[in-house]
């Protein structure tokens, strides 16, 4: 290899590296308690997610949903979430009067609001905000994106540094040599397990891409539907007036209605839009299927209830079922656990990175 474009590849490893190493150590931890946030949340908050006893009918949600607006005055619904495990309670978000988020727990067989929680505050919702935004909205979005373009180039850059010259010093470059001084261990440490971390990170970096540019995910459907226009999720309300009929089992009829057109067995969210001119949209995972986030969608009409269209995962397009992927990928929820320790190890790696990084450059330096 040229050793002039491999010292320029090195001078522009070192100072991008050291110029997004903060941003990429709080992506990474965050993201590394991120990946287990659901099993986190409910082993800290049991009761939040869990049923103390397992009744054997559930109530219409239309009771608890009403009864909730009533007394915590919420004005305007968000979703409605139910699940197929019997120990699970029904989550429930809303808008209150003072303009707040607000998500319930609700015991679907006695109707019992189980606990209360303000969305924005929460921890996981923090966490997830510094993940994405740095808590800093919209500008935040672009430095994390920004960071995330330069950690695909620095660990291209990195595989770039770490390859041998010749082949037999190969298995020098596979191992750590734990007996050697710190600075020979820091530097094979972030070096070696780095080549070994290679393609789990840079996958992980590129899904990571898609909640931070809209170019890159357009370029997902033209890769995959030839197209970057996105297909829509929304179908528009037939209704334009409320007619003010009778609603009291409104909301459970919809599931019901679901459950008749999708016999399979999953966790069912209805999605209530807070405009005029979108209908109810209703997702239903399937849980039967051994890959996640593989759901079908109903339509209905969000004043009258009646069933506006059907949209089975079968019709989606090639650059939906492959966008649909891109989060249990992200995650490592892609196979379950085992994706998800890999995932969360990978993560926790990436975030010493900056770290052992910075420590060879100072050690570079004051030999110099």
């Amino acid at each position: 290899m040229n050793k002039t474009f491999k010292k320029n590849i090195g001078f522009l490893h070192l100072w991008l590296g050291l110029a997004s190493g903060l941003i990429v150590l709080i992506v990474a931890l965050t993201g590394s308690i991120l990946v287990f946030e659901k099993e986190i949340d409910a082993f800290v908050n049991p009761e939040f997610y869990e049923v103390s006893s397992i009744g054997t009918t559930k109530l219409p949600v239309d009771l608890y949903v009403n009864a909730i607006r009533k007394q915590y005055a919420i004005t305007e619904l968000d979703r409605i979430q139910t699940y197929q495990d019997p120990k699970r309670t029904v989550i429930i978000s809303g808008t209150d009067a003072d303009k707040n988020d607000q998500i319930f727990s609700v015991d679907p067989y006695t109707g019992k609001v189980l606990g209360q929680t303000a969305e924005e505050s929460s921890f996981f919702s923090v966490v997830l905000d510094l993940h994405r935004h740095l808590i800093l909205g919209d500008a935040g979005k672009f430095i994390t994106g920004c960071s995330c373009l330069i950690f695909v180039f620095l660990l291209i850059s990195g595989l770039i540094l770490w390859w041998p010259k010749k082949m037999k010093n190969l298995k020098q470059r596979l191992t750590v040599k734990w007996s050697a001084s710190f600075k020979r261990v820091n530097w094979d440490f972030h070096s070696t397990f780095g080549f070994y971390s290679f393609l789990f990170l840079l996958t992980i970096s590129l899904t990571g891409l898609t909640w931070s540019f809209k170019w890159f995910e357009s370029g997902i459907y033209l890769f995959a539907d030839g197209t970057t226009k996105k297909p829509s999720a929304k179908v528009e309300n037939p209704t334009k007036v409320d007619p003010k009929l009778d609603k009291t089992y409104f909301y459970q009829t919809i599931f019901s209605k679901t459950d008749s057109i999708y016999k399979y067995k999953g966790d069912t969210q209805i999605r209530i839009p807070s405009d005029t001119i979108n209908s109810i949209m209703v997702i239903k995972l399937n849980l039967e299927k051994s890959i996640p986030n593989i759901s079908s969608m109903a339509y209905f009409d969000k004043y009258t209830g009646e069933l506006l269209k059907t949209k089975p995962y079968e019709s989606f397009s090639n650059g939906d079922k492959v966008r649909r992927l891109i989060y249990p990928i992200h995650t490592g929820s892609i196979y379950g656990y085992p994706t998800k320790i890999l995932a969360f190890l990978v993560c926790l790696f990436a975030a010493t990175l900056p770290i052992t990084g910075l420590l060879i450059w100072l050690g570079r330096k004051k030999k110099k």
